[in-house]
């Protein structure tokens, strides 16, 4: 799995401090941030469901659980901000390639088919 960690140590200190769980916190310490912070990353990067989470990084229940927990606490914007601070976004670029959207985003008007009861009861 070694291969698949794409969160760098200089990334990973600069937010392991604003992560919940510290052994400073109230309440139960964290297992293991590091590596729920790559599951994350994984189910980002690849686009597959929860559920299908690789065992590797723990049951996917908990983790989804962890992220919803994150999301409503507005945890994920907080290290957000701190990994856009200082970001070099001269050479950025984004194309249909990298960006997805699902099958029926195009804006297409769905066909209907109407149907009168005359038109059935005469048939």
């Amino acid at each position: 799995m070694n291969e698949r960690i794409i969160l760098k140590d200089y990334q990973w200190e600069r937010i392991k401090h604003l992560l919940p769980g510290k052994s400073t916190d109230r309440g139960q310490t964290a297992a293991n941030n590091r590596l729920f912070i790559e599951a994350v990353l994984y189910v980002a990067r690849t686009g597959i469901p929860w559920r299908d989470l690789p065992r590797p990084f723990g049951a996917w229940n908990s983790n989804y659980k962890r992220f919803a927990r994150w999301c409503e606490k507005g945890i994920w914007e907080i290290v957000f901000a701190e990994l856009s601070l200082g970001g070099n976004f001269e050479d950025v670029s984004v194309d249909s390639t990298v960006v997805r959207a699902h099958q029926h985003a195009a804006g297409a008007q769905k066909k209907r088919v109407i149907r009168q009861l005359g038109a059935l009861a005469a048939a």
